[in-house]
């Protein structure tokens, strides 16, 4: 694969590239770069997580990146998740981790590194003091949209100290492709900004697209786009909102036929999302099933074409939501078949049974 191809690979997972030559010159001085994301074990995993994660890091991987998945373990704990209970927090990054491997994210080039294995480091905190030392308070405030809170939120110190930490997880893991949500990206660009003026290096931001919830758009516009995109988002505090990897075909299809999905509207339709970037990058074809005297099947290779069907009133919501929904199904069924094995549905049973706190 040439340097070209890499890079077209990579702009498939990446909706935002800060910066497409700096990204080249990467490939062309380094044979193997180092590109991670990070989570934040946190109840149970839906789709994006799931499925899209898996399908995004295995295009870096096969771009000819190294990728470190980071196990965010202390950052959802200074986030209060699963209660501030660091226990329930790593058991979940363990769920976690075997979805992902049942999945099918490429084992051999993706490598698992927790937080808490790093965090007995001098080198990490010096790290993380230097970020907040060349940082206003002010600017880390705007940056904890990261973690799913807002300026108007109560913060605790804990939760100011997060985004130093995040941004200190690229220096400290050596990472040359920040491989991150665009809800993310505020700290990416942070990272960006204070590298040279630490000495240190500028690290290239490959920012993938946030899959919708379920639920309709809020109907009031926001300027940024990073905050219209996490008021889009799946929520785990609205399991309807949601696909999550253990759902069962019921769920699935009950979730899926109560969606939002406004007729011949392609922007902010969730149904649409979901065919075009998980479903049109796992099957051959795309095959709708319909009634002869309303013209058949239709069958789409291309989600373009599907695209252009469906916003000139060619395909009703529901016949596209059945397809959606069984094909989403048979993408999930491996995982879920997986956790009916007795270990892993012990592990499954263990976090179904903890509180979720945001």
């Amino acid at each position: 694969m040439d340097i070209q191809e890499r890079i077209n690979l990579i702009k498939k997972v990446g909706e935002e590239i800060l910066t497409e030559d700096e990204l080249k010159t990467l490939l062309e001085t380094k044979k193997t770069p180092i590109a991670y994301d990070g989570f934040e074990p946190s109840g149970r995993i839906h789709i994006a997580q799931g499925i899209l994660r898996a399908l995004n890091i295995n295009r870096m991987t096969k771009a000819g990146c190294k990728f470190k998945m980071l196990v965010a373990d202390w950052h959802g704990w200074a986030n209060n998740k699963m209660g501030g209970d660091l226990e329930k927090i790593q058991t979940v990054g363990k769920y976690f981790i075997e979805v992902w491997k049942v999945a099918g994210i490429d084992n051999d080039n993706v490598e698992f590194v927790w937080c808490s294995d790093f965090c007995s480091d001098d080198e990490y905190w010096k790290k993380v003091l230097q970020i907040g030392r060349n940082t206003t308070l002010q600017r880390i405030i705007r940056t904890t949209q990261i973690m799913g809170r807002s300026e108007k939120d109560t913060l605790s110190a804990a939760q100011i100290i997060y985004p130093c930490m995040q941004c200190a997880d690229i220096f400290h893991l050596n990472i040359d492709i920040a491989q991150l949500g665009m809800d993310q990206r505020k700290v990416n660009i942070l990272a960006r900004e204070l590298g040279p003026k630490l000495g240190l290096w500028k690290p290239i931001a490959v920012h993938h697209h946030m899959l919708m919830g379920l639920i309709p758009p809020p109907k009031e516009t926001v300027k940024d786009t990073t905050e219209r995109t996490i008021a889009l988002k799946m929520s785990k505090s609205n399991p309807d909102s949601a696909i999550f990897m253990d759902d069962t075909e019921e769920e699935i299809k009950r979730k899926i036929s109560k969606a939002y999905c406004p007729q011949n509207i392609i922007e902010e339709n969730p149904i649409m999302e979901y065919a075009k970037y998980l479903l049109f990058d796992n099957i051959k074809e795309f095959i709708v099933k319909r009634d002869k005297k309303y013209g058949g099947d239709l069958t789409f290779t291309k989600f373009e074409d599907l695209a252009k069907t469906y916003s000139v009133g060619g395909l009703h919501p529901t016949d596209l939501k059945n397809t959606v929904a069984e094909e989403l199904n048979k993408l999930i069924e491996p995982v879920r078949k997986h956790f009916e094995k007795p270990a892993p549905k012990k592990l499954l049973e263990q976090v179904k049974s903890f509180s979720v706190t945001r």
